[in-house]
């Protein structure tokens, strides 16, 4: 593992060790010179690979042909800033712990470990990386639909940013809101080469799998969302036993109306709005009849995830779920007017309908009278007939 370069004086170690440490003595002629080897070992826990939430622990080892100096550590993250671990050593100075606080996805990077010593005087920078494999998409976000749309729902990995050169596996699953139920949509794994395999699962509902630009993306795409494919959506990852992830919250809007279809004159309608999960303090739902006026807007309440409006006149009429001053979704319904006959069958109908049932409660009114009638008339013929047999009575013929 060595080598002397004769014309230059030089002696080269190369994968220098802690057992290198010591006094290295070089003869020429007459004159000796000797140099102190002081040799220092940092590892790192995991060999620097993790997940958010994990805290690592470093260690460094000295080792020296003279008595081993109390060290002043000072460590520094991949953003320049101090870092204040918990530092430990044994008695004889030889080994050095250090706990890390949790990290998190912005901590990947190279890292600095400064060793300082007063005597024997030493000013050491001791370089790190740290490689943090987890989502650049945020914990947790919402992302809203409508009903018969297209949408796709994505996670985008940093494994290739942070140059991750291990395997690690994951999978995708999704429950409905009031759901405990959780249902696995897919599998996957990325190599250390950096070959993504997905595999579909069974699933409750259909949906394809879109060919990304991205090898760091997993993407899912609904073509034609239902009300019922709402829920929360979870993308985990998984390595050396530990578990990151990352959900997005899918929202769906409907609208429908009671009852449905053209609106006759002198009726009324109710719109409905509806969305599949309560909404947070700071979105609600907002019915308003396009091109009309201020009287023509209905607003949901606080939390509640339905608003419906009741309308007398036809037009085009739309709902908005709004966040904030921000439009998220929205969804147009428009209402017909009846034509003016169905207006006139709708009244002959309706009087037609009165009508009939006037006529049917007289008809119950004379079969009432008349069946009452009929059995009056039964009862007096068995009196009749109960007299004569009691006073023994016939008629003789003539």
């Amino acid at each position: 593992r060595s080598e002397i370069i004769h014309n230059r004086g030089f002696l080269k170690v190369w994968d220098l060790r802690l057992s290198d440490a010591g006094i290295y003595t070089c003869e020429y002629g007459d004159h000796t010179v000797s140099i102190s080897l002081h040799v220092f070992e940092l590892t790192i826990s995991s060999d620097g690979h993790f997940l958010p939430n994990v805290a690592p622990e470093l260690t460094l080892m000295q080792n020296s042909s003279n008595p081993l100096p109390d060290l002043s550590i000072t460590l520094f993250d991949s953003n320049n800033n101090m870092a204040r671990p918990e530092l430990s050593g044994n008695k004889n100075c030889q080994k050095y712990t250090l706990s890390l606080k949790k990290l998190e996805v912005t901590d990947s990077g190279t890292w600095t470990c400064h060793v300082h010593s007063d005597s024997p005087l030493i000013n050491q920078n001791i370089t790190f990386d740290v490689k943090v494999l987890g989502f650049q998409n945020p914990d947790f976000e919402r992302k809203y639909a409508t009903v018969d749309s297209t949408v796709v729902l994505s996670w985008y990995l940093n494994f290739q940013k942070i140059m991750w050169k291990k395997g690690f596996t994951g999978q995708l699953n999704w429950k409905q809101q009031e759901s405990a139920t959780v249902h696995k949509l897919l599998d996957f794994n990325v190599t250390a080469r950096e070959e993504q395999h997905k595999t579909k699962t069974n699933s409750p509902f259909r949906f394809e799998i879109p060919e990304s630009k991205s090898k760091s993306a997993i993407e899912v795409k609904l073509p034609k969302v239902q009300f019922n494919h709402s829920g929360q959506y979870q993308c985990q990852l998984a390595y050396n036993g530990k578990y990151t992830e990352s959900m997005t919250e899918l929202v769906v809007m409907k609208v429908s109306a009671n009852p449905v279809g053209p609106l006759p004159r002198g009726t009324k309608m109710t719109l409905i709005c509806q969305v599949s999960s309560p909404l947070p303090p700071n979105a609600h739902l907002r019915w308003e009849r396009v091109n009309g006026t201020e009287t023509d807007v209905k607003k949901s309440k606080q939390n509640e995830a339905k608003v419906e409006v009741n309308i007398s006149a036809a037009g085009l009429w739309n709902c908005r779920l709004m966040e904030d001053n921000d439009m998220k979704i929205s969804l147009n319904y428009p209402v017909e007017e009846a034509p003016v006959w169905s207006s006139y069958a709708v009244i002959g109908a309706s009087i037609g309908g009165s009508v009939l049932v006037f006529g049917l409660v007289c008809l119950c009114i004379i079969n009432g009278i008349s069946w009452q009638q009929r059995r009056q008339r039964a009862k007096r013929m068995a009196q009749a007939r109960q007299y004569l047999l009691e006073n023994k009575t016939c008629q003789c013929q003539q």
